[in-house]
């Protein structure tokens, strides 16, 4: 199950997503051609993304910002900006363009060290927006709990495109990581649990401010959840292929 688009149009163009993702996949195509080989890749790495052990000895800091705009593969890369994509749009346009990335940056910067805290020792290396985009995805939640997310649903052989509200996707999200994040050691490798869990936290808590300007509960009670404006409407197109009755 993951998300495909959601039915809130935002108000502005989104210049800061748009640079944001221009800029990761950049980044990911100066690195490509070390992807064959993993040593290179793994100095790599050590030298730019988030080494706990060496922020614990009081250098590496720089890893905290440098690991955002870093990815592991084509996969990760597509499945963060996918997301970025998604819910970033509507939170640029409530806390602006510069507000926006600056909320980017430190919900990264904040879901590194909730990673660096929770493993001081490890000299695994982390990468990926990740933390970021779930400290957007926390903020989406408190502003529009109930805007409608279309999401993929795969089970074996069965493909479908369902509508749920936000708020139901984000809380499964949120519980898978959580429930990650118990269950498994700083040098586990492989997903950042508690990076995401942290950065959800952090994108909640820093986006309070901007939904108290808003109203507050009475902007929840004045928008019932959904997006202040008609939500987006698609029509799914029908497929060409002809329908073959049985016999």
């Amino acid at each position: 199950m993951f998300p495909i688009r959601d039915h809130n149009p935002s108000g502005r163009t989104p210049f800061v997503v748009y640079a944001l993702i221009a800029v990761n996949v950049l980044c990911f195509l100066g690195y490509l051609n070390l992807m064959g080989d993993e040593r290179a890749l793994w100095r790599f790495f050590m030298e730019w993304g988030i080494v706990p052990r060496a922020i614990t000895e009081g250098h590496g800091y720089s890893g905290l910002f440098t690991s955002i705009f870093l990815h592991a593969g084509f996969m990760h890369l597509a499945g963060n900006m996918l997301f970025l994509w998604i819910f970033g749009d509507n939170l640029e346009d409530q806390m602006g363009h510069l507000g926006f990335l600056l909320f980017y940056l430190v919900c990264g910067i904040g879901a590194g060290l909730v990673h660096v805290m929770t493993g001081p020792n490890s000299l695994v290396p982390t990468v990926g927006a990740s933390g970021a985009i779930a400290g957007v995805m926390g903020g989406y939640l408190l502003m529009f709990p109930k805007a409608k997310v279309d999401i993929l649903l795969i089970f074996i052989i069965f493909f479908r495109v369902i509508a749920i509200p936000a708020w139901m996707m984000l809380a499964i999200w949120f519980g898978l990581q959580f429930l990650g994040s118990l269950g498994s050691g700083p040098d586990d490798g492989g997903i950042a649990y508690w990076a995401h869990t942290g950065g959800f936290l952090i994108g909640l808590v820093l986006t309070i401010p901007v939904w108290i300007r808003r109203g507050a509960s009475k902007y929840w009670n004045r928008t019932h959840g959904h997006p202040p404006h008609p939500d987006a409407d698609y029509d799914f197109a029908r497929s060409s292929v002809p329908r073959v009755p049985r016999k």
